[in-house]
């Protein structure tokens, strides 16, 4: 279905500023094929790479994830953020950053520990 897994395309990730950066990480990728295998449901990604530019415009931090491609803000059809957060929280307690928005989820592939905040 998708070029770069299963069940996602590589324009799902790229950049909203029309860069055309698109590079994933293969890790993150790993993820959210669990998290839709998981829950059944197909997972629309809502920001996944961002060029400086683009990720200074829309207020992201200045180490962010989504520069490197290693991290997506997204939803899950039919599921509930904070039911995907507890997911990811509980199959992943030491390792990756797991942002809580009320609305979506942000998921990163850090290479250094995990790490929790609410939005």
């Amino acid at each position: 279905m998708g070029n770069l897994s299963a069940h996602f395309d590589r324009s799902e990730f790229a950049c909203l500023c029309g860069c055309a950066f698109d590079t994933v990480d293969t890790q993150l990728l790993e993820v959210l094929e669990g998290v839709r295998q998981h829950f059944g449901a197909p997972v629309t990604i809502l920001s996944g790479c961002r060029c400086p530019k683009h990720n200074y415009d829309v207020g992201g931090s200045e180490k962010s994830q989504h520069k490197k491609g290693r991290a997506a803000d997204f939803v899950v059809n039919e599921h509930l953020p904070i039911e995907v957060q507890n997911y990811l929280k509980i199959t992943y307690p030491d390792s990756l950053g797991i942002g809580s928005y009320t609305g979506f989820t942000h998921v990163d592939a850090r290479t250094r520990g995990g790490a929790r905040w609410n939005g």
